[in-house]
């Protein structure tokens, strides 16, 4: 194993504390329990929106606090959920007197610790609400997870619902928004490589040199099948196939498409397959409103890609396009 690390029991405070002085204009790193706000966090009025999970999937959660996005993220350890002690003081931090919305990864680890925060919180006199993200098409069940895992969507429902509370949307708003982004958004991911957990010190799984994992999750998890390697556009198709079908797309629908790569992917790689998604897409009909490409929830240094595809209506590209401003998404300012 080689990382630029020192003792690999403290990768995730090492890291938060480069990312809070690095982009202390934008947040203020809470070092224990470890928690990331918004640096004029709470936001009297405002609806705050709380991410997180475990770390190795860097620019989320962190990277997207700030303006338009989330208020508050809490990095649990390396592919480890949270536990409630953080999310509770993250949580009454961003309270501005209009409640708090949980995005939620699908992991069950991060389901039962942010019910148990809410319910605390609540106690506390904060409401709080709750929204589940279950893109992942590639399995109904993991090693992880009751149904769907949460993916590259969480990411999108970041964007769009803190853009609604950012614009003074109440909580109910809010958390409805949410919710229909997740209804309407789903991905696939693919793993070339596996990545290696620093405290372990060996790959989370193997592949040989000519086997790829199609459905992989971004921990590592089993996908649909391994097969021998493809060319990209063949792999594209993998992934984009079982959307479509999933989404049921027909002609005529807008989409806001990403392609992710899931940490050690060059990104002219990423752009060839982007490039595929929308000659695929523009055959069946669907365009292509808005896009990202780039690294934006990773799984470490595994080579490898996810899909993410939304079925965008004409509140989400409003909402899309309102200005943001965190260190890992900013445009509009």
């Amino acid at each position: 194993m080689k990382k630029l690390i020192n003792d690999p029991r403290a990768v995730v405070e090492e890291s938060v504390e480069g990312f809070g002085i690095a982009h202390a204009d934008l947040v203020t790193v809470h070092p224990d329990p470890l928690f990331v706000v918004r640096r004029d966090a709470p936001v009297q009025g405002k609806v705050g929106l709380v991410s997180g999970g475990g770390s190795g999937h860097e620019p989320l959660h962190a990277g997207f606090v700030g303006r338009g996005m989330l208020d508050a993220a809490v990095p649990g350890a390396v592919f480890t959920s949270p536990t409630p002690d953080a999310i509770i003081p993250a949580t009454t931090a961003v309270d501005g007197g209009a409640g708090v919305l949980h995005i939620v990864k699908n992991y069950t680890g991060d389901v039962l610790n942010f019910e148990t925060a809410a319910e605390m919180a609540a106690a506390d006199g904060v409401d709080v609400r709750s929204v589940l993200v279950n893109d992942d098409v590639a399995v109904e069940d993991s090693l992880y997870t009751a149904g769907r895992r949460g993916v590259g969507g969480t990411v999108l429902v970041e964007r769009i619902a803190g853009a609604a509370a950012e614009r003074g949307d109440d909580l109910d708003s809010v958390a409805a928004v949410a919710q229909r982004v997740i209804d309407g958004v789903r991905s696939m991911g693919v793993a070339l490589t596996a990545c290696t957990v620093p405290h372990a010190g060996v790959p989370s799984f193997e592949l040989t040199e000519d086997e790829i994992e199609i459905g992989v999750g971004i921990h590592g998890e089993p996908g649909r099948h391994r097969i021998a390697m493809e060319d990209a556009d063949g792999i594209t198709q993998r992934l984009l196939d079982p959307i479509t079908s999933d989404l049921q797309l027909v002609s005529g629908d807008r989409t806001i498409v990403m392609v992710n790569g899931m940490g050690g992917t060059p990104a002219g790689e990423l752009y060839i397959v982007f490039r595929r998604v929308a000659q695929l897409l523009e055959g069946l009909g669907v365009r292509i409103e808005r896009s990202l490409v780039g690294n934006y929830i990773t799984a470490l240094e595994m080579q490898g890609a996810s899909l993410t595809v939304l079925r965008a209506d004409d509140e989400m590209l409003e909402l899309w396009d309102t200005p943001v401003h965190t260190a890992a998404l900013r445009w509009g300012v």
